[in-house]
């Protein structure tokens, strides 16, 4: 009964979505509220304490989680404003006119992009906003992002998952890196197979550009292994990469063209851009390039300056709890906003026009907030009053030497809760190292397999978070809007296009990718064990 009311808040987040089909802020408010009663009057926790724990989730929701999504959507939303989202939408037709090189560019290429510098969900919003911009479904958008962002989130926001990790577990984090690079290998390759068969219509949508796909899945896989390996550090592994991906298929596009009617996407596009006009366009993308890149650990002097404006405020008032600490400058979401405020005025809109911009999108998001919060107060509730840590537990003791067949599910369970990699490894790490270490005592091998296991199977559980869902239906519905505005699309079909992106709608359409990611995970992980003398020799060659 313990393990079964541990699980029952998961259980209905995926009833209450997926059969129930409730909007995800009531699923997610109702199973915040449960949590709390749950942990209060089962497992006997202090109602203060309890409290004081929640507090804590709506702290860590609201800054840096929602500052971020609602920097990244404000910046989608002004660059429609400006109309600088039709110049980009010329520039991206002349590379190709295919819907499937083009998704693969936009959910892939773009889409790790974002994930490199930004993460906290604009890898989803951004890219998906703007295949729907350019024409493409809605739904088929959104599922095409989750999938396309399930394999880079261990590595984004200048890898801070992978680097929490290593701080937290005392491992190395370049090593790290270049096991969870080894882990992922496979799926780096195959996910964009994924996403041209979701846009697309199925396996049968891979001919003609079957090498085209392949190239943009080996951009990823390649440099992401020989940047952990060598870079000395994680950092730059999604960032780096992201850049070789979408110079591969810019290239390949203009090489090995496709010339497909049934796959012909018309984006309208009829002129030539200049570069100073495709530069203006893309001002708010460049500038949180150079801030995020000039802000971040990569340039130390300007990251410890900015370190300074932090408060550490106490909140949970647990045993040996920590005061939370906002940072006020050198997070992402400001960055974000600062870029976008100053490529505003690069492209002409004022202080006027971008409030009212700032103050629409606030407007869009406010379900979307709610929904976030209730998440993120919710995960904190579970681990708090130690029902996180007692499923987990549960596995380990069920399944013995067959465990690390099955530790990408805790993996994936906790980004699954909280839609964070990050977190997910703060959960959820430790216990794979320890799990790791009673398994192999005094062999570190194991524990750096398994903490790369959890990392890396984290992004399988963001695909499939009501968080990152919310993320996708908050972003997607106002660029479908102005599509449907702009394309003057009749009543009916524009109705059926706004309700194809439910939440419960998603959730059923990815379960599929989520549950086969998960099984290639556990398959990985289990007898990649095999292969742990070449792998030693690898971290060899990392240390030198």
């Amino acid at each position: 009964m313990d393990i079964f009311l541990a699980v029952l808040p998961i259980l209905w987040l995926i009833v209450a979505l997926a059969v129930l089909k409730m909007p995800a802020w009531k699923a997610c408010l109702a199973a915040a509220i449960g949590t709390y009663i749950l942990a209060v009057f089962y497992y006997g926790e202090n109602a203060y304490i309890m409290y004081t724990g929640a507090m804590e989730g709506v702290a860590l929701a609201v800054w840096p989680i929602l500052l971020v999504i609602t920097a990244a959507i404000f910046t989608y939303q002004l660059v429609v404003h400006t109309k600088a989202m039709e110049t980009i939408k010329v520039m991206l037709s002349s590379v190709t006119s295919d819907m499937r090189i083009l998704a693969v560019l936009l959910a892939w290429g773009f889409g790790a992009f974002m994930e490199g510098m930004a993460g906290f969900g604009t890898a989803v919003a951004i890219p998906a906003a703007m295949m729907v911009a350019v024409g493409f479904d809605p739904l088929k958008s959104i599922l095409a992002c989750l999938v396309a962002n399930s394999v880079p989130t261990t590595f984004g926001s200048i890898a801070i998952p992978t680097t929490t990790l290593a701080s937290l577990t005392g491992l190395q984090p370049a090593e790290l890196g270049t096991f969870i690079a080894v882990q992922l290998f496979f799926l780096n390759v195959i996910t964009p197979f994924f996403i041209v068969g979701i846009i697309a219509g199925g396996v049968k949508a891979i001919k003609g550009v079957f090498v085209q796909t392949l190239l943009a899945g080996l951009a990823l896989a390649i440099p992401e292994l020989l940047i952990s390996m060598y870079a000395g550090g994680p950092e730059l592994a999604v960032m780096g990469s992201s850049i070789v991906i979408m110079g591969v298929i810019i290239a390949i596009a203009k090489l090995m063209p496709v010339n497909d009617p049934e796959y012909k996407v018309e984006t309208g596009a009829a002129r030539t851009v200049s570069a100073k006009e495709g530069l203006i366009a893309a001002s708010p993308f460049i500038l949180i390039f150079i801030l995020l890149i000039g802000t971040s650990k990569l340039v130390p002097a300007v990251y410890n300056a900015l370190m300074v404006f932090k408060t550490s405020v106490p909140i949970h008032a647990g045993v040996n709890a920590k005061p939370y600490t906002f940072v006020w400058i050198a997070t992402p979401g400001i960055m974000i906003f600062i870029s976008a405020l100053i490529g505003g005025f690069i492209q002409k809109a004022g202080l006027g026009t971008q409030k009212q911009v700032l103050t629409n999108t606030f407007k869009t998001l406010k379900l979307t907030y709610v929904t976030i919060i209730s998440v993120v107060v919710t995960a904190k509730l579970m681990t708090y009053s130690g029902m996180t840590g007692m499923i987990a537990n549960a596995l380990v003791a069920a399944t013995g030497s067959m465990y690390p067949a099955f530790a990408p599910v805790i993996g994936a369970l906790g980004a699954f809760l909280t839609g964070s990699g990050t977190n997910a490894n703060v959960l959820f790490g430790p216990l794979q190292t320890a799990a790791a270490h009673q398994l192999t005592p005094g062999h570190d091998t194991l524990a750096l397999w398994l903490a790369a296991t959890n990392s890396g199977s984290a992004g399988v559980g963001k695909m499939f978070s009501p968080q990152s869902i919310a993320i996708a239906i908050g972003a997607v519905g106002p660029a479908l809007n102005t599509f449907i505005e702009e394309h003057k699309i009749d009543a009916q079909k524009a109705d059926q296009l706004r309700h194809s992106i439910d939440a419960s709608s998603i959730m059923v359409h990815v379960a599929k990718y989520f549950l086969l990611y998960l099984i290639i995970s556990g398959i990985f992980a289990y007898f990649g064990q095999e292969f742990f003398p070449q792998l030693e020799g690898i971290l060899t060659l990392v240390k030198h």
